[in-house]
């Protein structure tokens, strides 16, 4: 059997204390994992927030923006149709004219008149009498319209 000299027991100790070193140097770099891997978390999730709000901020300012100019867009399609609408009455109510169709306003006056008319008609009726017949000496006498037979 062999015997374990000093200097292999030397080297067993110093292995074995390299070993132990490296065993601690990974407790040692988990430790710092953990404990800087927090921080970090801690420092991405303050990070997330600013950029969450400036993003919120940015999207406020394009809807405002998208909002301006659809409003624009708007307003200038209305008064554009507002011009074309105008023009085209303008122009079928030349073409009316022109082939004698009385416009709304006119047709309203006329009937207007036309019940100012009968109203005035309607008047006058109670005021006129049937004329009596004229017997004249040597004529016959007037028969009345309910009496001749034909």
């Amino acid at each position: 059997m062999e015997t374990t000299t000093g200097s292999d027991k030397n080297t067993q100790e110093e292995l074995k204390d390299s070993v132990h070193r490296i065993w601690l140097a990974g407790l040692g770099a988990l430790a710092a994992a953990e404990e800087e891997g927090s921080k970090l978390f801690s420092r991405l999730v303050d990070r997330g927030r600013d950029v969450e709000v400036k993003g919120k901020v940015e999207v406020d300012k394009v809807n405002e923006k998208v909002r301006a100019e659809v409003d624009r867009a708007k307003a200038k399609a209305e008064s554009a149709f507002e011009g074309w609408s105008e023009k085209l009455d303008e122009k079928l109510n030349a073409a009316l004219h022109r082939l004698g169709v009385p416009t709304r306003d006119e047709i309203h006056n006329l009937t207007q008149r036309v019940e100012e008319l009968n109203a005035k008609v309607e008047q006058l009726k109670p005021r006129v009498t049937p004329a009596s017949p004229v017997v004249t000496p040597g004529s016959p006498e007037p028969v009345a319209p309910s009496k001749i037979v034909v």
